[in-house]
């Protein structure tokens, strides 16, 4: 597409005499060192050895975490960087220069989705490079397990009935979106300084007239698509012309391409739309960066949510069918990035934080995610749903290691502000500071408890389930279709009504992370239920319900390119072809980097 080229052609440097594009015109990526060489070997190699490497160099019997903690091999961005975790806390404190920040966040990534996770067929090389080296959260939860809610609480720290997302996700036709009065990650860093920008999928809201987009919440700049690719018509999903497997919601406009507040394209092209993002992406950082800024990056993928699309790159490449392919292009991704930033110098002055918004999906059967060893997954509160793969990454600071400390999307806002020197003593948030998991594996979490909310949450039922990290209890349970409506488990799909549990199922998830053997019988565990069910109370005396924001709708208020009273709706609001159309993408195309990040 014209719309990506642009960005490129400035993007062109010398590194150790090599010429290294950003990307080129094929969206080819990176190529540049251990991040940009041959990868395409590297999918294919059917030995596995560089996957099972990286496994076992996380397994569970701690054999490598005392050495890992002395010295760690990062050979795969060239370098060998020597500390112990003491040295990494010191350099944590003393750091006076603040980190350029990214936040990559997946759509519908379960937790056993990766190969780095065990998947068969799954192909992430460069995913579980940068696990590998990261510190890698075992027990990382969300606090919703379907998206609108999820993505609130992450950029606020705050549970999503604080803000009123709830019940369910905000659609194209919802009048409202999250409170404008709603304090950011990006708000918190832009008057730090730094350059803010969202690049992907925000759905957290639109409104009539596009107040409720991401740069009314302290991003400086907005590319994307505003809520899942699903809730439009499918038309094309691969090169070639070729359909979605899903009808999607074909009642609804076309999805929208937004460049802040405007509509650059509608309907967006799917199988080009990654690569573009990507590309917005790093001519962000090579913005920022050419300015000494730091930045703030927030890139919310639409891989791997269904219906999955990919380019002509990806396209049949994966065993694991179109699934697979798309989830090869997230991977791609992550390797450009890497590589680029590898490229300027900036691994170690950039934390980057790797999570997904919920559970994988699992409505479209064996085309859907994996939750690995956890039950059922997205729309449930049992662990499938809720706990998410994660890690961070921040060189010469964060000492690569799994920790299996107690934390959630809650605690982002306020590690990352604690990590800045921004106070947030004026805000009201139910995340913590767990910066210590960052720098020892074997620390203990600063969250000792976490309150499990449902889809579509009501004040007098409350969270369903209560973790301390070790035990959970289930106060009610409640299938979802989107955990399958076939799903072999009785308690996954929708089938499954809501069920108080008195007393609370309780399980053992260091023990059974799959939540299979019900220890509320046994007397000895009553001291454990007793403290979680009075945690729980407290935490429901506490909390504040604002009312529910994503109910009220008109199919009027939808994105609409050219009007909205415009005939025959939906249809009429696709662009026009014609290249003369103020808001066609064409009329952007022309646009330097310098134009559109300045």
């Amino acid at each position: 597409m014209i719309m990506r080229t642009v960005f490129v052609c400035s993007l062109v440097m010398l590194v150790s005499g090599e010429v290294v594009r950003i990307p080129d015109e094929r969206g080819m990526g990176v190529n540049i060192g251990e991040w940009g060489e041959d990868i395409e070997r590297e999918r294919t190699d059917d030995d596995g050895r560089r996957e099972a490497g990286e496994r076992e160099r996380m397994d569970d019997d701690g054999r490598g975490e005392a050495e890992e903690r002395e010295r760690v091999n990062t050979g795969e961005w060239g370098e060998d960087i020597e500390r112990d975790a003491c040295e990494c806390k010191q350099s944590l404190k003393v750091n006076k220069t603040r980190p350029n920040i990214i936040i990559l966040l997946a759509d519908d990534l379960g937790y056993g989705d990766l190969s780095y996770s065990g998947h068969p067929t799954s192909r992430t090389p460069h995913i579980d490079r940068l696990a590998a080296n990261s510190r890698f959260f075992s027990q990382f939860y969300v606090t919703s397990p379907v998206c609108s809610p999820s993505r609130s609480s992450l950029l606020t720290g705050r549970v999503q009935v604080r803000s009123g997302v709830y019940p369910g996700v905000f659609t194209p036709d919802n009048t409202l979106g999250l409170p404008l009065n709603e304090t950011t990650i990006a708000s918190l860093l832009k008057d730090q300084g730094y350059r803010t920008m969202i690049v992907g999928k925000w759905h957290l809201g639109v409104g009539a007239g596009g107040e409720y987009l991401p740069t009314h919440y302290g991003f400086e700049q907005y590319v994307g698509v505003p809520y899942s690719h699903d809730m439009c018509p499918c038309l094309q999903c691969f090169p070639g012309r070729q359909p979605c497997y899903d009808t999607c919601w074909h009642w609804d406009v076309s999805c929208p391409l937004f460049r802040n507040t405007t509509i650059v394209e509608q309907p967006v092209d799917l199988p080009s739309l990654h690569q573009r993002l990507v590309d917005h992406a790093l001519a962000f950082i090579h913005k920022a960066s050419s300015t000494k800024q730091p930045f703030f990056l927030y890139l919310p993928f639409h891989h791997v949510h269904h219906p999955q699309f990919a380019s002509s790159k990806y396209h049949g490449r994966s065993e694991r069918g179109r699934f697979g392919d798309a989830l090869q292009e997230l991977d791609g991704a992550i390797g450009q990035l890497m590589g680029y930033l590898r490229t300027l110098q900036l691994l170690p002055s950039t934390l980057v934080w790797f999570t997904s918004d919920n559970g994988p999906s699992m409505t479209r059967h064996e085309r859907g995610g994996s939750a690995g060893p956890l039950r059922c997954g997205k729309g449930s509160t049992w662990e499938g749903g809720v706990r998410v793969p994660t890690f961070v990454h921040w060189q010469s600071h964060i000492t690569p290691g799994k920790t299996s400390g107690l934390a959630s999307t809650l605690d982002i806002l306020p590690t990352l502000a604690a990590i800045t020197n921004i106070t947030t003593s004026h805000l009201t948030l139910d995340g913590v500071d767990i910066s210590p998991l960052l720098l020892d594996p074997v620390a203990k979490s600063p969250r000792q408890l976490f309150a499990v909310y449902p889809a579509a949450p009501t004040q007098a039922l409350g969270p369903f389930a209560v973790t301390n990290g070790t035990f959970k209890a289930h106060y009610y349970t409640k299938g979802s279709d989107l955990s399958d409506a076939t799903n072999y488990d009785p308690m996954c799909p929708a089938k499954s009504l809501l069920t108080k549990h008195d007393p609370p199922l309780l399980y053992n998830l260091h023990h059974d992370p799959g939540e299979r053997y019900d220890l509320s019988s046994h007397s000895q565990y009553g001291p454990v239920l007793k403290m979680l069910t009075s945690w729980r109370d407290e935490h429901m005396k506490q909390m504040t319900w604002m009312v529910p924001r994503t109910t009220t709708l008109d199919p009027r208020v939808q994105p609409c390119c050219t009007t909205s009273s415009c005939e025959p709706f939906p249809e009429c609001c696709d662009c026009p072809t014609k290249t003369t159309h103020p808001n066609h993408i064409s009329s952007y195309s022309l646009k330097s980097v310098e134009e559109w990040f300045g």
